[in-house]
Formats: structure tokens, C-alpha cells, sequence
């Protein structure tokens, strides 16, 4: 399962019930941090994700998505922490992220290392990576997605009895795509495995403007996460400043076919009546909703 937790869906700056930007992505028992803005260790023991992220994405060097990190490290190194940590920002923003780490800090008990990512490229876990893409913010923005590799197709049971295979490690070589011998006859997996099956894929825009490489990163992603600072109203203030409207994010998520989207990056004026922009989405994509702090959303495979 994939959960995903909000921890801060304010613009900006906090309100009364909105932190600032933070996302946390728990898979299969690994964790890793979007974005870490001011007060993201408060929301993290709020909410009780745990600290053990080895991994932090942020998608661009705004205060409000990466000041997070000076009291979120010193915490993390008051508890004793020894594993180390991966932080990861848009290409030339190294120094900053840097500076980040070390503010009001004599010495961390564990190693930290700042990586810049450039559009186009992947931090690999294995059957799963986290893909940077570009984002248009006006600055150095990245958006990232979490994409899993293809899974193989489901593997039919009656079918392999019925040609005579023995249960057990037969099952498990055709499953991997080797072709066996079973009573001088060749079987190949093709005769008792589905077509591959696709993994899932969760997408978070960052602070952007809808752009063709977002759209192209979220093509049927099963979550897809946009900012969505402002309403139709303030359309001009989007262009302006670099974000998106709720609607703009709607009509995205509507191209890339998504099957969920949730918005975030909240403006003030609307953070404690989310209401008019969540009507605003859902007049273009259906199933849209604006994330509150604390919202977890849980993905599983399409079956």
C-alpha cells in the first residue's frame, strides 16, 4: 500500500488550521518527505508518520516548502538518529539547501547529503523511483513522481494444473518469465501468465503553472497532488505569480486521465472555506478534492 499524508497545505504561510508545504509518501515500509516547510517536525508528531524518512524531495527553495529542514534535522539528531539522510532540490540550489542543513546547528549525529536533480532524471529504489520534472515557477522548480516499474501479469492458476505443472518452484520460474519443461513439453510463460500489469504512480506538481510536462508526468497516475493556490477569480494573479487555479489544475488532471486528484497549496483567503475552490475543480474534473491538513489518502493496485 501507498499512503500518502498531508502534512501542510497552506500557501505561503501557516493559518489557524494549515501548515505550509509537506507531503509524506510511506511504500512498503520506506518513507520520504515532499517538500519540508516551517514547522514540518510539529505536523510530523501531530500526525504520527514517525521520523524515519532517509529521503527529502523539495521542489524549489521558497521559505514556505523548505525552511523545515534546520528543526527537523535537530530533532531528528536529538533522538539519537544515526542513519543518514538524502536531500534532494533542483539543480544549483545546493548551496541553499546546504545552509539549510547547517543553521543553528553545531553537529549532527548522522550524515546529510544534498543532491540537485535536473529535469529528466530518477533517485532508483528498486522496483520504484522518484522522477524529477520541470516545473514553471518562475525560479528553479522541480515536480516530482513517484512511478513504479510494470508488475508482472497475474498468473492463472488453472490453466498451469491443467497442462500438468507440479506446484511450486515451476510456479515461480514461469511468474518470472522463464519458460520450463514439464513431461518433454516446453512451457513458455505466455501460456499460463496475463499481460504485465501497471504499477502505480503518484504525482506532486509543486508551486507551477500547468505545463506539458506535468501533464505528460501525470498521464494516468493514480494520484495526482497539484497546488492550487488560487480561485477563478484571481486567474490573473496565477499567470502573475506562477501558480495554478483550482480549475487550471482540474483541466490537467482531466488531460492526464488521473484517477484522483487533490489539490493543496492554499491561499489564505480561501484556507478556511476551501468550499468555492473545490466547486470551482469539480465542474471540470469530478472527483477533485482540496486537501486538509492531516488527510490521508491510501493507494492500491488497480485490479
Amino acid at each position: 500500500m501507498i499512503r500518502v499524508r498531508f502534512l501542510g497545505t497552506a500557501a505561503a504561510r501557516p493559518t489557524v488550521s494549515r501548515s505550509v508545504s509537506a507531503i509524506a509518501v510511506q511504500r512498503e515500509g520506506q518513507s520520504f518527505l515532499w517538500d519540508c516547510g516551517e514547522g514540518t517536525q510539529r505536523q510530523i508528531m501531530r500526525f504520527g508518520t514517525g521520523f524515519s524518512f532517509a529521503h527529502i524531495f523539495i521542489t524549489h527553495t521558497h521559505a514556505d516548502h523548505f525552511l523545515g529542514l534546520p528543526g527537523l534535522l535537530r530533532t531528528m539528531s536529538l533522538q539519537g538518529r544515526e542513519e543518514g539522510m538524502n536531500i534532494y532540490g533542483p539543480a544549483g540550489t545546493e548551496g541553499v539547501l546546504g545552509a539549510a542543513v547547517r543553521l543553528g546547528v553545531e553537529r549532527l549525529a548522522f550524515p546529510v547529503e544534498v543532491t540537485g536533480l535536473t529535469p529528466g532524471e530518477r533517485v532508483d529504489f528498486g522496483d520504484w523511483a522518484v522522477h524529477a520534472f520541470r516545473a514553471d515557477h518562475g525560479v528553479s522548480a522541480l515536480g516530482y513522481a513517484l512511478v513504479e516499474e510494470v508488475r508482472p501479469g497475474r498468473f492463472d492458476v488453472e490453466t498451469a494444473r491443467k497442462l500438468g505443472i507440479p506446484e511450486g518452484p515451476l510456479f515461480g520460474r514461469l511468474h518470472r518469465g522463464e519458460a520450463i519443461e514439464v513431461g518433454g513439453r516446453t512451457i513458455s510463460p505466455e501460456d499460463v501468465v496475463g499481460p504485465p500489469r501497471p504499477g502505480r504512480k503518484v504525482v506532486y506538481s509543486g508551486d507551477t503553472r500547468p505545463t506539458g510536462e506535468a501533464t505528460e508526468m501525470s498521464m494516468r497516475a493514480d494520484l495526482l497532488i497539484h497546488e492550487a493556490t488560487f480561485g477563478n477569480e484571481e486567474a490573473k494573479r496565477a499567470r502573475e505569480t506562477r501558480h495554478s487555479t483550482a480549475a487550471e489544475a482540474a483541466s490537467l488532471a482531466a488531460r492526464a486521465k488521473v484517477r484522483d486528484l487533490v489539490l493543496t497549496h492554499v491561499s489564505a483567503r480561501y484556507a478556511e472555506a476551501p468550499a468555492r475552490l473545490e466547486k470551482e475543480a469539480r465542474a471540470v474534473f469530478p472527483l477533485a478534492r482540496v486537501a486538509r491538513d492531516g488527510l490521508e489518502v491510501e493507494i492500491g493496485y488497480r485490479e
